[in-house]
């Protein structure tokens, strides 16, 4: 059986459409396991009761947006080693930066493609067959 079959991704964002967006292009690519939170805290929640492999985290969200998702992730032992992934719709160089000091395993820019989606997650966990 494929890896990505046994993948378990969280999608967090507060858009409907971008969390579709994101779904579409996973299941894509043969991920198939997707858990959908609409805001940071109620990721958050998630991960800590149920960790994913990964996680799209959209960097604009209310209540905790996706740097502080992180931070939170990365104090919580069960989720310190999750894959995380920050969506962004401007690759501003200094909130990259900010994100590697809490561990940021890559981000993706918007608008992003099923290729570009695979080849951000190909950069962190190797290649998925």
């Amino acid at each position: 059986m494929p890896y990505m079959q046994h993948l378990k991704v969280m999608v967090a964002d507060d858009t409907s459409v971008s969390r579709m967006l994101l779904v579409d292009s996973l299941n894509a690519i043969g991920i198939k396991n997707i858990v959908l939170a609409g805001d940071g805290e109620q990721a958050l929640q998630i991960m800590m009761a149920s960790p994913c492999h990964i996680v799209f985290s959209d960097m604009n969200m209310p209540k905790l947006n996706g740097l502080q998702l992180l931070k939170a992730l990365r104090e919580f032992g069960p989720t310190k080693q999750c894959c995380f992934i920050l969506v962004t719709g401007k690759g501003d160089r200094a909130m990259i930066e900010e994100g590697k000091k809490y561990g940021l395993n890559n981000f993706l820019a918007k608008p992003f493609t099923a290729v570009t989606l695979k080849a951000a997650i190909e950069a962190v966990t190797g290649k998925l067959v």
